[in-house]
């Protein structure tokens, strides 16, 4: 556990504030796929994560108002292709967001 972390006890740590933007578990799971690519399509996203079109829309949309993600459309022939990556500011919000529930989580007991 971080040095300056708060306990509630002596065996548990005071919860920390973390995003929860990133938190919501589909949302957690978008990110924790974009983080590790430099980039994927729509497709690739919605076949791995199992939701559906508009689930995984909505979704990207809030990620996208939160400026993690950066949405690119072009075209594939006549098809639209819709490709997506971590901003910048989505990248280290991800990293910070990874670092405070490693915190969180090796300041429990086992």
């Amino acid at each position: 556990m971080a040095k300056d972390a708060k306990k509630i006890s002596d065996d548990i740590p005071y919860p920390v504030e973390i995003d929860k933007i990133i938190h919501e578990p589909a949302r957690l799971m978008i990110m924790s796929y974009l983080y590790v690519v430099e980039g994927a399509d729509f497709i690739f996203l919605k076949n791995q994560t199992g939701m559906t079109w508009g689930n995984l829309s909505s979704h990207i949309t809030k990620l996208e108002d939160a400026g993690y993600v950066n949405v690119k459309k072009e075209f594939v022939g006549k098809k639209t292709r819709t490709l997506l990556s971590l901003t910048n500011e989505g990248r280290n919000a991800f990293r910070d967001y990874r670092q405070k529930m490693d915190d969180f989580l090796k300041g429990l007991p086992e």
